[in-house]
């Protein structure tokens, strides 16, 4: 039983470290992002003065690349809902992520998400919004919205447009404070003039996205100056510092749940060996060597041990199974609260074949270890004390 739960909390939190990594780059962060150098040090500001001039012909390149490239503007602002266009119903900060509906499906996968409505169509003033968003705004399908921002030049302006689509996606972030805008319907508002502030990069998936990051950027560095890309694990640094700091986390739960197991097997083993002291004392005065009687005490808890493993790891494995294909659903904790993991739902674990071979050498040895001492002392003691021994 410890070894199967020390299984299966194992890939449950390897699950939902793989499944944050995978919602962040599928759905917030995409596997690199190129941008103008001086952008990154005012990121958290939004800023419209930093940007990517010639945004075609750096696509064109990626594209000889046969890197999928999706350009993107990121801007701030507040969200105002109007059910009745004469009142005001609510507002809310968002972000607003500025998307060619046709490139940007290259690169993300907002499409599968969308639970009501439909897609964004170049061309109409509509947005996408995230469903906790909606669902805190009492927000639906075609109700009239109006975005306060600021142009490029710091101009106040005002976007009037509706909802087409509500997403459910699987990263809390984009749920909770995200919309998305047709690409050229901010170039218009924004006075962007044909420029924007990011191109988001798709990576093969087992790529090390920092190494390709730097080789892509010596390839645009001779054509585009001033340009610099970086991967996912930079442009989320505050959630791999997270993740840094979940997985000591995790190390340590696991190593508790180890000593668990420990103690369980060690005192089962020590049990058995100390009420067979007598049967220990008949086998000494029966004329059996010390080293007979320990080495069959041995293989007998060798075979206890591996019987106990296998056992452990089979039990262990359908909790696996059944994390990893049903999962544990997280929604109520995810929905009003932040919990480090970009999982929005379903939370599911992971095989992890490296924790079923640990585990099973682990009870083997265990029980090996823990019968020797308990034999060893039985072997210093006389016959007439082994025989008394209760």
């Amino acid at each position: 039983m410890g070894l199967a739960i020390f299984i299966f909390i194992d890939s449950w939190l390897l699950g939902a470290q793989r499944e944050s990594e995978r919602n962040l780059i599928w759905y917030e962060t995409s596997s690199a992002r190129v941008l103008n150098q001086q952008y990154w040090e005012e990121k958290d500001q939004l800023p419209l003065k930093y940007v990517i001039e010639n945004p075609e012909a750096v696509t064109d390149r990626l594209q000889e690349l046969n890197i999928p490239a999706a350009p993107r503007i990121v801007f701030g602002g507040e969200l105002i809902v109007r059910e009745n266009p004469f009142e005001q119903d609510g507002s809310l900060p968002v972000k607003i992520f500025a998307i060619d509906p046709e490139k940007d499906n290259r690169v993300f996968r907002f499409n599968e998400t969308i639970k009501e409505g439909r897609s964004l169509k170049s061309g109409e003033e509509n947005i996408l919004m995230g469903a906790w968003m909606a669902e805190d705004l009492g927000a639906e399908i075609g109700y009239p919205l109006t975005i306060l921002t600021t142009t490029r030049d710091g101009y106040i302006q005002t976007i009037d447009v509706k909802i087409v689509g509500i997403i459910n996606c699987p990263n809390p972030v984009i749920n909770r404070s995200s919309i998305f805008l047709p690409l050229d319907i901010a170039d218009r508002y924004l006075e962007m003039h044909g420029a924007i502030t990011e191109i988001n990069l798709k990576l093969p998936e087992r790529a090390d996205a920092d190494l390709m990051a730097s080789s892509i950027e010596k390839e645009l560095g001779t054509d585009f100056p001033g340009l610099e890309i970086l991967s996912w694990k930079t442009l989320a640094g505050d959630f791999v510092a997270l993740a840094g700091m979940k997985q000591s986390a995790t190390r340590m739960i696991l190593f508790l749940v180890f000593i668990i197991v420990a103690v369980g097997v060690s005192n089962t083993m020590l049990m058995a060996i100390y009420e067979r002291f007598r049967e220990l004392g008949m086998m000494r005065a029966l004329g059996m060597k010390d080293s007979q009687i320990r080495l069959a005490f041995l293989f007998e808890s060798g075979g206890i041990g591996l019987i106990g493993s296998v056992l452990g790891i089979l039990l262990g494995t359908i909790l696996c199974f059944w994390i990893i294909n049903r999962g544990i659903d997280l929604t109520f904790m995810s929905r009003n609260m932040d919990i480090g993991y970009r999982i929005a739902g379903i939370s599911r674990g992971a095989w992890h074949p490296e924790a079923l071979v640990y585990a099973f050498f682990f009870g083997i040895i265990l029980s090996v270890a823990v019968t020797f001492f308990p034999t060893r002392r039985a072997l210093k003691m006389t016959i007439t004390d082994c025989l008394r021994y209760q």
